[in-house]
Formats: structure tokens, C-alpha cells, sequence
């Protein structure tokens, strides 16, 4: 038997823009053990938030991450509205919905172009990233930002969208789904495309569970498991059903992400279609008080906050999980076994996002 070798993967990779390292210990070709190192990231945002004014942590919330940036933005304001007793305006959950599926589109739309890069599919790589820029015009003609669009706040939204944007935002989007769907059988179909995919990363219902997976990497798994059907913002007023795939591997993961890009266009439109009128925030009196769980369903899976407030004007405590450092002990049980050539496209399946993971 040939002696064991580590090769660093990350914190520099082409197919990994993001500030991972993974020590794999190799037996020629194959992967026996992957070995995590992170913290090239981290920016003590929970601990800024303590020095903070509560209204005024919306700010720092959203620059944990820019891709959901919206969503965090949404669980903070959540749990310090039911800290608060503050009744959000029914205007107000259907513009969190819309903003929030938006992100979700150009999240999984910015994955899907770089997994066709990681492949060497430029074309196709160009072509979604095309695709998603309608999107983000989209997001700076609501909020004036491509990114961290700032448009949540403790007790509503700080911006309205006009009746002309909402009809306009729904023709977008369906333009989107037409662009996605003529993609689409380069990404289910193609002979390169399953060859890296299908039967890489297996990861079994029982093990998604056990290992904690969240969001597509636990429903490409077969688990049904969104936390927007427990209908926080105006879910509960909207036809919601989780995407589901059974075969728990990369390719899975990837139909996943590509069908939610559909449900997204479908959630968009129906809560345009039933937006009342009205206000769109309430003002919030006091300060918040107690401790509070919030829960949100990211585009990478679930985001979970937890806040301790002592009825002044800053927080005792502020701690997030999220998404992506859920993910990673599955990753790495799904390593090894699998040949060096297929780290690049196993850990792109989980979407990771260190800049979250490390905050």
C-alpha cells in the first residue's frame, strides 16, 4: 500500500471563490480523510452588534453576507419584532416575500453559472449570468442597490414598490423562467454534466439527518424540510410546496437549485397577485426586551438567529447559524472515498459561503 499524502485544497482555488481550506489526506488518487481549516474571514459582526443600537444592526446584519443579505436583514427584523410586539403590515410580509424570492433567484442563478464554469461551459456560464442580471436590475429599480438592497427594517420595509414596477417585476421574472428553461437540458441532459454529477457525493436521507444538512443539500436528499412553509413574511398566504430530490447527490442537489429558481418566479407572481394596499412599516416603541429564536429559509438552507435583549438600547447577545456551517461536517463525510477530481464540483454543490460561516 502506497503512503498517504495531504494536499491542501483552498484557501485559493479557481472553482472556489471562496476563503475555504481543505487538508485532504489522499491514498493515491482517492480522498481518505478531508480536514477543515477556516477563520480567513472572520470580522466579529456578532460581537459589533453588542456596541450597536438594535435599529441600528439591521446595517451590520446584511453585511454578513451580500448574496442573502436581504434574509438576514428579514430574520433579525423578525425576532426583534416579536420581541417588540410589533404587528408587521400586510403590505409590508408580501414585499419581504417579493424581495426575498428575488434574492433566491439570483443566488441560485450566480451557482448555476459557476457550476457551468466549473465544468469549462464559458457560454453557458455567460449565458445564466446574463439571465440573472435582469434580476439584479430589477433589485436597484425597487431599492436603488444590486446587492444589499437595505430595503427591510424593524417594523415593515423602508421602501414601497409602485403598482407599474410589480407588473413589471412579474413580466421579468417570467422572462427569466423562459431563459432558464432553454438552459435547462444543458444541465439535466448533457453527457459531461452527469458523468461529474450523477452517483458523486451520495448523501443518504439517514446521514442528511444525522449530519444536520440544511436546505437543497437536505432536499436534494429527499428531506422536505423549508422553513418558509411555517409561513413567516406571507408564506402561510401562498401556495408553498419544498423541491424535493431522492438521490442525495451532486446532481440532485443541482436539480434542487434549478427548480427552485421556478418556484421563486411562482412565489413572486402569486404574491403579486394578492399585494394589498396600505402601509408599509409600523414605528417601533421602546426597547426590545427578553430572548427570541428566528428562523428563515435562505437560499442556502436554513438561517438561524438567536437574540438576547435587556430592554435598552443595545443587545446583550446576538448569535447566527448559518446555512453553510451546517453544511460542511456533511461535506466532509462525503469526501472521502471519492478521487481528487471530483473535490471541485462536491464542494460546489453545497454552496458554500465562508463569508456567512465565519461572520
Amino acid at each position: 500500500m502506497s503512503n498517504k499524502t495531504v494536499i491542501p485544497f483552498g484557501p485559493q482555488h479557481p472553482v472556489l471563490p471562496e476563503p475555504l481550506q481543505l487538508k485532504l489526506v489522499m491514498q493515491d488518487e482517492r480522498i481518505v480523510e478531508a480536514i477543515p481549516a477556516i477563520g480567513y474571514v472572520h470580522r466579529g459582526l456578532e460581537k459589533l452588534t453588542e456596541t450597536k443600537e438594535f435599529t441600528q444592526n439591521v446595517f451590520v446584519i446584511e453585511r454578513i453576507c451580500g448574496i442573502c443579505s436581504f434574509k438576514h436583514a428579514l430574520a433579525y427584523c423578525q425576532g426583534m419584532e416579536s420581541l417588540m410586539g410589533i404587528e408587521v403590515p400586510d403590505r409590508a410580509r408580501f414585499l419581504r416575500v417579493i424581495w426575498g424570492e428575488l434574492h433566491r433567484m439570483h443566488s441560485h442563478l450566480l451557482w448555476l453559472g459557476l457550476l457551468a464554469d466549473a465544468f469549462g461551459f464559458e457560454s453557458l456560464f455567460m449565458q445564466v449570468w446574463r439571465d440573472r442580471e435582469k434580476v439584479m436590475d430589477i433589485m436597484e429599480e425597487t431599492a436603488g442597490s444590486r446587492v444589499i438592497i437595505s430595503t427591510n427594517q424593524i417594523g415593515g420595509t423602508r421602501r414601497d414598490i409602485a403598482p407599474e414596477m410589480l407588473a413589471k417585476i412579474d413580466s421579468v421574472v417570467n422572462e427569466v423562467k423562459e431563459d432558464v428553461e432553454r438552459v435547462e437540458k444543458v444541465f439535466c441532459n448533457d453527457y459531461t454534466v452527469k458523468h461529474r454529477m450523477v452517483g458523486i457525493g451520495v448523501l443518504s436521507k439517514e446521514n442528511a439527518k444525522l449530519w444536520g444538512a440544511v436546505g437543497p443539500m437536505a432536499r436534494g436528499s429527499g428531506i422536505a424540510e423549508d422553513v418558509r412553509t411555517l409561513g413567516y413574511a406571507a408564506y402561510n398566504e401562498l401556495d408553498l410546496e419544498p423541491v424535493v430530490e431522492t438521490d442525495g447527490d451532486c446532481y440532485a442537489r443541482m436539480k434542487v437549485r434549478l427548480r427552485e429558481v421556478y418556484q421563486s418566479v411562482d412565489l413572486i407572481r402569486q404574491a403579486i397577485a394578492k399585494i394589498p394596499d396600505g402601509p408599509i412599516h409600523v414605528p417601533e416603541k421602546g426597547n426590545p426586551n427578553g430572548e427570541v429564536i428566528s428562523r428563515v429559509e435562505q437560499p442556502r438552507g436554513e438561517a438561524l438567529y438567536y437574540m438576547r435583549a435587556n430592554g435598552s438600547k443595545t443587545l446583550d447577545r446576538l448569535r447566527v447559524r448559518t446555512p453553510t456551517f451546517a453544511n460542511i461536517p456533511a461535506l466532509l463525510k462525503m469526501l472521502p472515498g471519492h478521487q481528487l477530481a471530483d473535490v471541485p464540483i462536491l464542494i460546489l454543490t453545497i454552496d458554500p459561503c465562508i463569508s456567512c460561516t465565519e461572520r
